[in-house]
């Protein structure tokens, strides 16, 4: 619908990683500071990724980003063509009530499943997993935790509110503050939802700098936020 391609990606970094329920979920497990460090993150990825594919659009890269059968507005583009005015007293409305109420269970009983998976695994972690082993990989303040946790969470992340509490666990075995933040934003933008959305949305050559931004935008952050945390 004419929206440039840097600001679509912009939004794909973006907002998985952060909004407001992740938010104070992230501030109540780890951490008001790691909270406000995650948001900035998330803003800086956003900004980085749109930037470059500003500038490559402005080459004359990128000028057919979509698959083939991919446009026409979308879903729900229909809506968006002839906006209505948003309704917010939903509960004068019986059908809208009822809606509300799905709504709001099937998001709790959502959250529940994940975070009830989250701490068994974190439970689990804290048992058996040696805490020499998760500091001798993740502990430190160099490159090198940072480094691995950008990678590694590609395919060990589960799901953006399940690695909270697992990341708190490998915190307190010793694993870096700035290596989990790398894991938790690089693992938020590579999650398989978030990935295939892009994935059949856009074509190889975007899907490409969109797992790139996110892996080296994740290991920036870790970096920064661990040289902060060190000042």
């Amino acid at each position: 619908m004419g929206v440039p391609l840097s600001a679509v990606m912009a939004f794909w970094l973006a907002s998985p990683i952060m909004d407001p329920s992740m938010f104070f979920l992230t501030s109540g497990v780890l951490g008001f500071e790691f909270a406000v460090a995650k948001t900035f993150a998330a803003i800086g990825l956003g900004l980085f990724g749109g930037t470059v594919i500003h500038l490559l659009s402005r080459g004359g890269h990128l000028s057919d980003p979509l698959r083939d059968g991919v446009g026409n507005g979308g879903c729900g583009g229909a809506k968006m063509r002839a906006p209505k005015p948003v309704v917010w007293s939903f509960w004068v409305e019986k059908e809208r009530r009822r809606t509300f109420a799905k709504v709001s269970l099937d998001t709790t009983l959502f959250l529940a499943k994940w975070l009830v998976l989250a701490f068994i695994l974190e439970s689990l972690m804290l048992a058996w997993v040696p805490a020499e082993t998760v500091t001798k990989a993740l502990g430190g303040s160099g490159i090198g935790p940072i480094l691995t946790a950008t990678f590694v969470v590609v395919p060990a992340y589960l799901n953006g509110y399940a690695a909270l509490p697992l990341v708190g666990g490998l915190i307190e075995q010793g694993m870096s503050p700035g290596a989990g933040l790398a894991f938790l934003v690089a693992g938020g933008v590579t999650s398989i939802p978030a990935a295939m959305a892009v994935w059949a949305l856009a074509k190889p050559r975007v899907f490409a700098l969109y797992i790139g931004f996110s892996l080296s935008g994740a290991f920036m952050a870790g970096l920064f936020y661990q040289l902060w945390t060190i000042v």
